[in-house]
């Protein structure tokens, strides 16, 4: 077992916020699609990190609804890369036993991404090694209004009644419908603050707020944060025995 990794019970799903990218450049005198592309080779370490630390879902804010709002040039380098990363990570990904998913509405998507996503979603829907969840033109408060959507239409077509919405079956109608909740949210770059990523699944994950900027934040750093995590007593409004 490696020396960074993790041998008490760790949590099962982290959730992770990539930020600092753009600043990582900015301090290095370089544009911020530099950065995006050092974040994007961090994300290779981390995934094959998670085996020896005991997690099993690893979810990745990749680019939120909000993101259209930066420049043409700098969405249009990230929807790149975005191919550039498929391109590149499919083989190892599939070699790894590491099963991904994409999470997020891909109505403004461009065609030959959106089929590069089926396309990988395909080639590692028998991995079960982790599983890789990249939220892609994700938004918390999207997608809960998307599945209340899917929901309504049920109610309307009458193959659901108004008494049999719950929480649980609100749901089974979002992206993340057969993932567990994440146990542990970590967001980077110093910033404290969630950025509407998985809002109804995280209502009781601990979360972590750490100064790095993502393209450093190393498997040294992943295996600190998730022994702290360890030591928290997690009660889910219960009262400790």
């Amino acid at each position: 077992m490696p020396k960074d990794a993790i041998p008490t019970i760790g949590p099962a799903h982290v959730a992770i916020i990539m930020d600092g990218n753009g600043r990582w450049a900015q301090k290095r005198g370089r544009p911020r699609l530099f950065g995006h592309h050092a974040g994007a080779r961090r994300v290779r370490e981390i995934v094959e990190a998670c085996p020896d630390m005991g997690v099993k879902y690893l979810t990745i804010f990749a680019f939120s609804t909000e993101n259209w709002k930066r420049t043409q040039v700098e969405v249009a380098g990230l929807m790149s890369l975005f191919r550039k990363y498929i391109e590149r990570e499919a083989k190892a990904l599939v070699r790894n036993g590491v099963r991904v998913r994409f999470i997020g509405d891909r109505i403004r998507l461009d065609e030959k991404l959106v089929a590069m996503m089926d396309e990988l979603e395909l080639l590692t829907s028998h991995n079960d090694l982790i599983h890789l969840t990249i939220a892609l033109n994700y938004g918390g408060r999207d997608e809960v209004t998307r599945a209340a959507k899917r929901l309504a239409l049920e109610i309307e077509q009458g193959r659901l009644t108004h008494d049999e919405v719950d929480a649980e079956t609100l749901s089974r109608f979002l992206d993340t419908h057969v993932l567990p909740d994440p146990d542990l949210v970590i967001r980077t770059s110093g910033e404290a603050r969630i950025s509407n990523f998985l809002l109804w699944q995280s209502a009781y994950a601990e979360y972590e707020f750490v100064d790095t900027l993502w393209p450093d934040f190393s498997r040294t750093e992943f295996a600190r944060v998730l022994a702290s995590y360890g030591k928290r007593d997690r009660r889910f409004g219960a009262v400790s025995a």
